[in-house]
């Protein structure tokens, strides 16, 4: 009993202390002048990607991981609170910082273009797009490589890397996973994302698995949703974000349509959009334990029409298809 009583009186001691250290970090870094704030933000993540590289290696428990994350995106948003405010025209909204475009490539010669978001496992993280996109059978499409985007300063949004990714190891094999259910193969792909190929200053947003969740908000048909892609390449080329694009639940939610692990939406959407993110924004966001007031639901895939229909006579259905988010879990499991 005494060294129960022991352990808990040091638990109790480590908590004051770290609320102590809590409280002298703040007042550290305001007494920093601009520059070595920069440098302070700067140089932490880098060191936050070193350290979920040992992590990735290391024989602990998620709690430690998940603990880690935590304080970090804490730690992280201290030192951009103590920063100079962004000039209101470069302020952004995390959520854009989540998607990215995918341009495919088979050596040198450039093929598609595509949409992608980032979701983080862990210490891991992943660029997750179509399935279609890294690999089509049917149109003969079988890129060796993807380029992604990735910006490197946090409020001069015109500032970014290129960074490139292989699809195949040396020996051939895919480096992406893919899943299949009863009805066959799933249209979306997780290609995990080396932290060594990431410019030490990234600054990117990444879903996680609480994004997934509901969080008690009942999810329906005809809510809204924003689909953040890039239709037919569109985007700001200047600060290189994506464009949101308004839609709504059109087929019964948690139904898998005609047995297939998706659901309809129903918006405008065209070619590049592939691989996009389709969101709803919690109506209780401060109930998420996240950065992201949004609930990850599914991922955009494909336009949905009818044949015969007389392209003369008939308008297009404006539906399409988005996989459940869900799929995400066993991907990057």
């Amino acid at each position: 009993m005494n060294n129960l009583q022991d352990a808990t009186e040091r638990i109790c001691e480590l908590k004051g202390s770290l609320i102590a250290i809590d409280a002298l970090l703040p007042a550290l870094i305001e007494s920093l002048p601009a520059s070595a704030r920069d440098t302070l933000a700067t140089s932490f993540d880098a060191h936050c990607e070193a350290a979920r590289t040992v992590l990735l290696h290391a024989p602990i428990s998620d709690h430690v991981i998940a603990a880690f994350e935590r304080d970090a995106r804490r730690m992280r948003a201290v030192l951009a609170g103590a920063s100079p405010q962004a000039p209101s025209q470069n302020a952004v909204e995390p959520v854009m910082l989540t998607t990215t475009r995918v341009s495919t490539f088979l050596g040198s010669h450039p093929l598609t273009g595509a949409s992608g978001f980032f979701f983080r496992r862990g210490s891991r993280l992943f660029l997750v797009t179509n399935l279609h996109v890294l690999a089509d059978g049917p149109s003969n499409h079988f890129p060796d490589r993807v380029d992604i985007a990735i910006h490197t300063h946090e409020r001069d949004l015109t500032q970014h890397a290129v960074v490139s990714l292989p699809l195949y190891t040396g020996e051939g094999q895919a480096l992406w996973r893919q899943v299949t259910d009863s009805a066959g193969t799933v249209d979306v792909a997780a290609l995990e994302i080396d932290a060594g190929l990431l410019p030490p200053s990234s600054v990117l947003q990444a879903f996680e698995p609480a994004d997934l969740q509901d969080r008690g908000e009942t999810v329906a048909v005809g809510d809204a949703l924003t689909v953040i892609g890039f239709p037919l390449g569109f985007h700001d080329t200047t600060h290189y974000l994506a464009v949101a694009r308004a839609a709504s639940i059109a087929s019964a939610y948690g139904v898998r349509f005609q047995q297939r692990g998706c659901f309809l939406t129903d918006a405008r959407t065209h070619r590049g959009s592939s691989g996009a993110p389709v969101l709803r924004r919690r109506s209780l966001p401060e109930a998420a334990p996240s950065a992201l007031p949004w609930q990850l639901i599914g991922v955009h895939s494909t336009r949905m029409d009818m044949r015969p229909r007389d392209p003369l006579a008939d308008e297009s259905l404006g539906l399409n298809c988005a996989w459940y988010a869900d799929v995400l879990m066993a991907l990057t499991e």
